[in-house]
C-alpha cells in the first residue's frame, strides 16, 4: 500500500499531534507500506487555505497513492482537493479545530465587544470549513471518542476508528515502593507541562496554586514549555504570579528535551494542565507512568482514561477554587500515594503505540481497498 500523510507544518515539530503521526508513519514502514509525507504551510489559518488555489495540482499529487491521510490540522489546506482526489482520504483529527479556537479564547486578554464579536464570527468561519472538511472525506482516525462524538455533530463520515495515543513514549520503570517514597517526601512538587498558550489554562493554575494557604500546603510549581507561541499570554501569566507574591515557589524553565522531562515527571508528585479543551491528553497519561497524578480537566477526552479521584482528579476548566482544592486534597500524602499507585496501573492497561497503530494502519488498508480508484469522494 502507498500512502501519503498530508501536513500543515514539520511532522518533527514538538506537539502529540505531530509525535503521534510520526509513530504513524513509522509504524507503516515497519509494516511494510510506503509512505510520503507531504508538508502544507503552516502559518495562520487564512495562510493554510493558501493551498486551495492550486487545488488541482495537489490533487494530481495526492492522487497517486492508495490512501491519502490528512492530519486534521491541514484541513483548511485540502478542501478543494479533495473534490479532486483519484484516491480514497482519510481525515486523522487530533482536535476538534473550532472547540480548540473556542477555548482559546476563552481566558485571552481581548475583552471589547469588537473583539469578541470578531472572534465569534471567526470561530463560526472555521466551524463551517472544518464541516466541509469532514464531509470531504471517505473515513476517519479519531483519537478518542470524545473527538469523533464533536466530529459527528459537523457530518462526520460514518465510517471511522477510534485508536487513542499511547503514554509509553517514556517507558518508565517505576515501583509502587517507589510511588509511596516519593509521596512522603519534600514539598508537594506540582508540574505544568505544555505550551504556554492560553488553551493550556496555566493562568488558572497559577490562580490555584495562589489561593493555597503557604502554612497548609508546602507546594512548588514548575512550567515546562514552549513560551515563543503566545507572548502576551505569557507575560500575563507571569506578571499574575508575582502580582501573587508566589514567584519564589513557581519556576519557569522553558522548553526541554525528552530525556529532563522525564526525570521531570520522575520527582513529581502532581502533573497539572488545567485545560480549556484537551482533545485527549496524551501528556496525563505519559505521567501516570511515572505514578504522577494527573490533574486534567473535564472538557475533552482525559475522562476516557483518568478515573476522577481514583487515578486522578478532573476540574472544570477556568476554576482555580476547583485547582486549589484538588491539590489541597492531594497534599494527603498517603491519598497521593495511592492515588499515584493507581494511575501507575491505569497507565498499564492502556495499550501500547503497536497496538494502536496496527488498528489505524489495518483500517487504512482496508479504507483503500473498498473503494476502487476513479470513484468520486
Amino acid at each position: 500500500m502507498r500512502v501519503t500523510l498530508v501536513l500543515a507544518g514539520d511532522i518533527e515539530s514538538e506537539s502529540g499531534g505531530f509525535y503521534y503521526d510520526r509513530r504513524l508513519r513509522d509504524r507503516l514502514r515497519e509494516r511494510g507500506h510506503a509512505v510520503e509525507v507531504v508538508s502544507l504551510p503552516r502559518g495562520s489559518y487564512r495562510e493554510r487555505l493558501a493551498p486551495n488555489l492550486r487545488a488541482r495540482r495537489l490533487a494530481d499529487r495526492l492522487s497517486e497513492f492508495d490512501v491519502v491521510v490528512e492530519d486534521g490540522l491541514a484541513h483548511p489546506s485540502v478542501l478543494c482537493a479533495n473534490r479532486r482526489l483519484d484516491a480514497p482520504s482519510v481525515a486523522l483529527v487530533h482536535m476538534i479545530a473550532w472547540r480548540a479556537r473556542a477555548a482559546e479564547g476563552v481566558r485571552s486578554s481581548g475583552t471589547g465587544a469588537g473583539e469578541r464579536v470578531r472572534a465569534e464570527l471567526g470561530r463560526r468561519g472555521v466551524a463551517a470549513i472544518e464541516r466541509r472538511f469532514l464531509r470531504g472525506v471517505d473515513a476517519a482516525v479519531y483519537n478518542a471518542e470524545t473527538t469523533r462524538r464533536d466530529a459527528a455533530g459537523l457530518g462526520g463520515p460514518a465510517r471511522s476508528v477510534v485508536a487513542p495515543p499511547a503514554g509509553d513514549r517514556f517507558e518508565p520503570v517505576v515501583s509502587a515502593s517507589e510511588i509511596r517514597e516519593r509521596a512522603r517526601s519534600g514539598p508537594l512538587e506540582v508540574t505544568f507541562l505544555g505550551n504556554v498558550v492560553p488553551r493550556k489554562g496555566l493562568d488558572t493554575l497559577v490562580e490555584g496554586v495562589a489561593r493555597l494557604d503557604r502554612a497548609a500546603v508546602d507546594w512548588r510549581l514548575t512550567v515546562v514549555g514552549d513560551r515563543t507561541i503566545a507572548p502576551e499570554h505569557v507575560e500575563r501569566v507571569e506578571g499574575m504570579t508575582a502580582e501573587a507574591g508566589i514567584g519564589d515557589r513557581v519556576r519557569f524553565a522553558g522548553r526541554l528535551d525528552d530525556a529532563t522531562v522525564a526525570a521531570r515527571l520522575r520527582e513529581s508528585h502532581v502533573l497539572a494542565v488545567p485545560s480549556q479543551y484537551e482533545p485527549f491528553g496524551m501528556v496525563y497519561l505519559e505521567a501516570m507512568g511515572f505514578g504522577c497524578v494527573p490533574l486534567a480537566t473535564t472538557a475533552g477526552g482525559a475522562s476516557e482514561f483518568v478515573r476522577d479521584g481514583d487515578s486522578g482528579v478532573l476540574v472544570p476548566p477556568g476554576d482555580p477554587r476547583a485547582v486549589s482544592r484538588a491539590l489541597r486534597d492531594l497534599d494527603d500524602r498517603d491519598r497521593l500515594a495511592e492515588m499515584g499507585i493507581a494511575a501507575r496501573r491505569d497507565y498499564e492497561a492502556r495499550p501500547g503505540w503497536p497496538e494502536t497503530l496496527d488498528r489505524v494502519v489495518d483500517f487504512l488498508a482496508a479504507t483503500g481497498s473498498e473503494r476502487p480508484r476513479g470513484d468520486a469522494a
